[in-house]
């Protein structure tokens, strides 16, 4: 995409939510709301940081890696 088609796709996106009907509108409220129960607060909860709490260094964090993700050429 050229610099010049920018403007136009955001004026397109732009008419198009602006002349929405309120029903339309309340839809994509609760599909945000839904994305951002997905991937905020799902992933605060049931996906930690594994590697900033049982590592201290980068050290130790790059030699788990090596040693539990990638195979040694044999």
């Amino acid at each position: 995409m050229s610099k010049n088609e920018w403007p136009g796709l955001w004026r397109f996106y732009y008419d198009g939510f602006k002349n929405m009907s309120r029903w339309g509108r309340q839809v994509w409220l609760i599909i945000l709301i839904k994305i951002f129960i997905l991937f905020f607060v799902l992933k605060l909860f049931f996906f930690p940081n594994f590697l900033n709490t049982n590592f201290e260094t980068d050290e130790e964090r790059g030699n788990h890696v090596l040693e539990n993700l990638v195979e040694p050429i044999k």
